[in-house]
């Protein structure tokens, strides 16, 4: 209720190859590289392979998100990006005299 929260999985990629922005006031973006890993050997085989390139994912924020408030953590391959949420301003309600 707090927070716009966002969760991406990154197993293998270093906090160095992720970048968190935020572009015309109001668009999370996520990016970075994910590292070639590829490794042959012998004496029975061991062999080790990893998908490898770019990412980019855009998310247009609600207008009641605090964009310079945006954290975020890398831990055990997760990515979480917290962006807090504005308080709702509630509507001034102002009692008219009925006159007559």
């Amino acid at each position: 209720p707090e927070a716009h929260v966002f969760k991406a999985d990154l197993p293998g990629v270093k906090k160095e190859e992720v970048k968190v922005e935020v572009e015309d006031g109001n668009v999370l973006v996520i990016s970075g590289q994910r590292s070639k890993e590829k490794e042959d050997k012998n004496d029975k085989w061991h062999r080790v392979e990893r998908s490898s390139g770019q990412f980019l994912r855009r998310f247009r924020l609600p207008e009641n998100a605090k964009v310079d408030q945006v954290k975020a953590g890398l831990e055990h391959g997760v990515l979480t990006v917290t962006v807090p949420k504005a308080e709702e301003k509630k509507p001034e309600v102002k009692a008219i005299e009925i006159s007559g």
